[in-house]
């Protein structure tokens, strides 16, 4: 078990690596985790790849690729440089960062992106789709923070169809929540 790191050490180390094995593994303040191995294409490589802003984060920041104009009340498209080949098992989730609706008026229209996992070949730049609800139209700079990337493991599901399924609850907000 490793030890946590010190509080200054936070603010200055994206992730601490160690080799256990054979096997790469991420450990800090008490969490482990399993590096993931991904094929990744970068459209524009004089942008760097998706990064994890600090030790803690979740999920890694998608750049802008070109200055994109959205204009207003209307959808726009921002190109997030990469072409990702998700693993089996797993689904990439995208979310705009927690800032991008404040600082520029900008949400992604169902709330979150589902990258399948057979959405990988040439052509296939992760694209953020947007929306604008700003009187004004909106400029993302090339290389800006826009949005967020997770893996997710997923499950298909074997349906089991019956013909009722028992006394039910209530609707929306029926526990007084």
């Amino acid at each position: 078990m490793h030890s946590p790191l010190p509080q200054q050490s936070y603010l200055y180390t994206i992730s601490l690596l160690t080799l256990a094995g054979s096997s790469s593994r991420i450990t800090w303040m008490g969490m482990f985790m399993q590096l993931l191995d991904v094929t990744i294409k970068r459209v524009d490589k004089t942008l760097p790849l998706p990064t994890y802003a600090t030790a803690g984060s979740v999920a890694f920041d998608l750049l802008c690729r070109e200055e994109t104009e959205v204009a207003p009340r209307q959808l726009g498209f921002i190109p997030g440089n990469v072409i990702v080949h998700t693993p089996p098992g797993y689904m990439l989730l995208l979310a705009l960062r927690s800032s991008t609706p404040r600082r520029k008026g900008l949400l992604i229209p169902n709330g979150v992106g589902i990258i399948d996992q057979d959405y990988c070949g040439e052509g296939d730049e992760l694209m953020v789709q947007v929306y604008n609800f700003r009187e004004e139209a909106v400029m993302v700079k090339r290389g800006e923070r826009i949005a967020q990337g997770m893996f997710v493991p997923i499950m298909h599901v074997l349906w089991h169809e019956v013909d009722q399924m028992g006394q039910g609850r209530g609707g929306f907000g029926s526990t007084g929540a």
